[in-house]
Order: structure tokens, then C-alpha cells, then sequence
């Protein structure tokens, strides 16, 4: 074989050898391709989590609405539980100021000042017991008492202090309506008792219960001007600020 030929041929195999390098060494990936995949990736990751951030803080957010909420219902709770409170405070005090007030007078011992009463000794005793009843706060117990009392002895001098005193238990009670009617009995078929200035008066304070304001303020408007010295004027008074106030 001539030099050339040699030459010729070892070209060939060497061609041939780096053809089938080729043919059998893999490609290599973009470096390119591969920075934008993980790109991709990580972006991906980081939508999911703020999408599930976005749902925590959505979550967050109505729980707080819902904690505003509860804040709220139980605030007027506790401001109707309080206006309850001071309002039974204030019937009771109301009510021992009255009874110790009687007390002091001597009332349930001596009540007949305007002479003997009818029935002798057991009208004063059933009397004495129904107002005992009274003060001890036995409120119901009282009102069976005093009812008995008014049925058994109606034309006894203390008949008169008897229906103001169930009208007072009806009214600590809560009974409104019951607590109206004794009161007006009182002006009605005793006008010239000395309970008829605080008769009227609790004639006001049931209409203001009542949510009946100008019948209130008729009823103590009358306490003022027609009894203007007597205690309850002065409660007739305060009340008719307080609806001035409360805009009544």
C-alpha cells in the first residue's frame, strides 16, 4: 500500500472513531433551561404558601370578627344584667325605706290614729302578721295575707294601710299590673289617707315601668304639685329628672 493510501485510510478510521464518539456521548442540557426550570419550581412553592398564607390570615380575620362579636352580645349582657341589678337594688331600697320609716312612726302598733278600728283585736293581729310577712321578705306570702286581711276586715281603719302595703309587695314582685291597681284602690276608695301622696307616687313608678311615660309623668306631676311637702314629692322629683333625662 502506497503512503497515501496509508494516510488515506487511518483519516477514515479516525473519522470513523470520532462519528461514534459522538453517536454514543449524550447531549448536555441548557444551563439556561435548567435555571428557568428551578425558577419555576421554587415559584411555585412560594404561590402555595402564600396562598395558604392568604387563607390563614382570611381564617385569622373572621375569627377576630367572630371574638369582636361575642365582645359585644356580652358587653350589653352585662350592661342589661347591671341596669337589672340596680333597678331590684333600688325596689328594695325603696321598700325598706318606707318600713323603716313605719317602724319609726310606730305605724303597724298604733296605724288607727283616726280612731278604733272595726273588728277590735283581730284585725290589727291578722294586721301584724301579713306586715311581718312584709319585712321579712316573704313577698307572696304577703300578698295571700293582705288580701285575706282586706277581704275578712274592709272597713277596718287599716284596710287602707293594708293596700298600700300590697300594692308595695306586688310592686317588689315585679307585678306591675296587680302593684297599679292596689295603688289607685288606695286613691280611689281612700282619699283621705295619708298613703294616698305615696300611692300616687308608685302610680308613676309602675307606668314608668311599664314603659307608659306621660302616664307617669301625670301621675308624678299630681305627687308635686298637690303634695308638695310630703316625702314622696321629693322621689316624684327625682324620677321625673331621671326622665328627662333617659329623654322619656
Amino acid at each position: 500500500m502506497s503512503e497515501r493510501a496509508s494516510v488515506r485510510a487511518v483519516s477514515v478510521l479516525l473519522a470513523a472513531l470520532a462519528l461514534t464518539g459522538c453517536m454514543s456521548t449524550p447531549a448536555e442540557e441548557d444551563p439556561v433551561q435548567i435555571k428557568l426550570n428551578d425558577l419555576d419550581t421554587r415559584l411555585t412553592r412560594i404561590e402555595r404558601a402564600t396562598q395558604n398564607q392568604l387563607q390563614v390570615a382570611n381564617q385569622l380575620e373572621a375569627l377576630r370578627a367572630d371574638i369582636r362579636a361575642m365582645h359585644n352580645d356580652i358587653d350589653q349582657l352585662n350592661n342589661a344584667f347591671e341596669s337589672s341589678r340596680k333597678q331590684q337594688h333600688d325596689l328594695y331600697a325603696d321598700l325598706d325605706q318606707r318600713l323603716k320609716a313605719l317602724e319609726t312612726r310606730g305605724a303597724p302598733a298604733t296605724p288607727a290614729a283616726a280612731g278604733e278600728s272595726q273588728g277590735g283585736g283581730d284585725d290589727k293581729s291578722s294586721y301584724s302578721s301579713a306586715f311581718n310577712l312584709l319585712k321579712d321578705g316573704q313577698y307572696d306570702k304577703a300578698i295571700g295575707a293582705l288580701q285575706n286581711f282586706l277581704s275578712t276586715y274592709p272597713s277596718s281603719s287599716l284596710a287602707d294601710n293594708a293596700q298600700y302595703w300590697l300594692g308595695e309587695a306586688y310592686y317588689v314582685n315585679k307585678d306591675f299590673p296587680n302593684a297599679l291597681a292596689s295603688f289607685q284602690k288606695v286613691v280611689d276608695k281612700y282619699p283621705q289617707s295619708r298613703k294616698v301622696p305615696d300611692a300616687l307616687l308608685k302610680i308613676g313608678f309602675c307606668r314608668y315601668e311599664t314603659k307608659e311615660y306621660d302616664s307617669a309623668r301625670a301621675a308624678l306631676g299630681q305627687v308635686v304639685s298637690q303634695y308638695p311637702d310630703a316625702p314622696a314629692a321629693k322621689l316624684a322629683r327625682e324620677r321625673l329628672d331621671r326622665m328627662n333625662t333617659e329623654k322619656h
